[in-house]
């Protein structure tokens, strides 16, 4: 282990918070949805999303998990379809779609504005969006335990690639179902018309506006929506159990039974499904869902990646130094991503796209609903007072989150592990930091091989001990043939 034990706890306990919450607004974001579809209760449907999250996870875990995502992201793709082809045909070809974008300001990517005030731009899409999927894809349990169960490194590898394409299309067809919705309703905005409450409800707006006819097609939808929910939830909470179970249970009780493990799985999937159900009362008062969710991540993974980052680039760095590092980041992020959900930034920083009403009175020969939606939940208002930190630190772009705790927790835990001494350890596992091989996507693909050797249980393993004061480490022993399997 590259530092101690209360780091590693510490860590946990970070990823669990941060877990719980982003799992409460995913299952929140489509229940709001099949509410505004159906008219179910809002919290009848949280709990029964919840509920069958529990269930497949309970009985199949991680295989159950893996199997039911692909058949969900093929559910996924085939709503976003759906309304982009209907959408085309409403408005005379996806080149007409375009043009509208266009005309309306929607295709303006290139903004070079340096500007970390500004929610959106060039510079923290690229820079501050690119640290913030590293810290998902690099450190998530939900990620890393997919990477461990394949057969190989290489095939790790491969799987980061083809999920690449896959998010590509995925993100590509969401952003052109937006574009579509503002062809559509680019003379009558729904939201500033008041037939929806938040801006969660456009997309089941749209699809009960231009779909209701076709019997089956709405469903489709909800089936979309819910596809990207029960992946991302199964997942976490398969997560969130592992790692409880790992770092918390296995070390104090090291006499349990296969059987009374099985067990304790399944109630602490019952348990943190219960949990994520709770924490979507949370979400409900936050905002935008996807917005929301991104701070999330950006306020506890940017100071777990910098954790990261510490232990595998910089032998100098000890114990002491990362975990002051990362409660400094922490206390940063936290601090800037709640002001800033208190104080929300103004017009200025957000720049909200101009939309219309102008043509309200023309339903254009579509089936608008005439009852306005009801919002399942109010947006954040903005208080009267603002303190001078408002319009400034707390106006940082929500994608800067997760740099700025990397960046904090990188420094700050490279100074204090100088002014303590650094790793006084000469001899230190060269399987804990990056290699030349790690770097080169598939230099070990000739050389993999699965790993067919059962992994030693974390109990077996001397948890309290620093990597900073343990013996020296050799790097032909059968140990270290072992460590660098997965």
């Amino acid at each position: 282990m590259r530092f101690s034990r209360p780091i590693r706890i510490i860590g946990t306990s970070m990823y669990i918070v941060q877990t719980s919450i982003y799992t409460g607004m995913v299952i929140y974001a489509p229940a709001l949805a099949l509410n505004q579809i159906t008219g179910l209760d809002l919290w009848g449907v949280l709990v029964a999303t919840g509920a069958v999250c529990i269930l497949y996870c309970t009985l199949g875990g991680l295989k159950a998990v893996i199997w039911t995502d692909v058949i969900q992201m093929v559910i996924m793709l085939a709503g976003f379809v759906a309304v982009i082809a209907r959408g085309a045909v409403l408005q005379g070809g996806l080149t007409k779609i375009w043009e509208d974008a266009g005309r309306g300001g929607r295709l303006e990517t290139f903004d070079f504005d340096p500007d970390p005030l500004k929610r959106h731009t060039f510079w923290t899409i690229v820079v501050g969006g690119s640290v913030m999927w590293v810290s998902i894809y690099g450190i998530n349990q939900s990620q890393v335990q997919r990477y461990i169960s394949c057969k190989s490194l290489a095939h790790a590898k491969m799987s980061l690639y083809v999920n690449l394409l896959g998010l590509w299309v995925t993100v590509s067809l969401a952003v052109f179902s937006g574009l579509t919705m503002f062809s559509i309703y680019k003379d009558c905005d729904p939201l500033t018309n008041g037939d929806i409450g938040t801006q969660d409800q456009l997309l089941p707006y749209l699809v009960m506006d231009i779909l209701s006819d076709y019997p089956g097609i709405p469903g489709l939808f909800v089936a979309a929506a819910y596809s990207g929910t029960l992946s991302t939830v199964s997942s976490s909470i398969n997560a969130l159990v592992a790692v409880t179970v790992e770092d918390f249970i296995l070390p104090i009780c090291r006499n349990l039974t296969e059987k009374q493990v099985a067990w304790m799985n399944m109630g602490l999937s019952v348990f943190f499904g219960a949990l994520c159900i709770g924490m979507a009362g949370v979400a409900s008062v936050m905002g935008s869902v996807l917005q929301a969710a991104l701070s999330v991540f950006g306020m506890i993974s940017g100071p777990l990646l910098g954790l990261y980052l510490l232990g595998m680039l910089f032998r100098t760095s000890n114990s002491t130094g990362g975990l002051v590092g990362m409660i400094l980041g922490l206390v940063a992020t936290l601090w800037v991503g709640i002001g800033g959900q208190i104080f929300p930034p103004t017009a200025e920083k957000t720049l909200p796209l101009p939309v219309s009403t102008a043509g309200c009175n023309n339903t254009m020969g579509q089936n608008h609903t005439s009852a306005p939606w009801t919002s399942a939940a109010p947006l954040t208002a903005l208080p009267g007072v603002r303190p001078p930190l408002a319009d400034s630190w707390y106006s940082l772009s929500y994608l800067y989150f997760s740099l700025l705790g990397t960046l904090i927790t990188v420094v700050c835990g490279l100074l204090v592990s100088m002014i303590t001494g650094g790793c006084k350890q000469e001899n230190m596992n060269p399987d804990l930091f990056v290699k030349m091989s790690d770097v080169i996507c598939f230099s070990s693909c000739s050389k993999s091989e699965a790993s067919d050797d059962t992994e030693q249980p974390a109990t077996d393993i001397d948890l309290k001990a620093d990597n900073c004061t343990s013996k020296a480490f050799d790097p032909m022993s059968k140990d270290a043939e072992k460590a660098t399997k997965l």
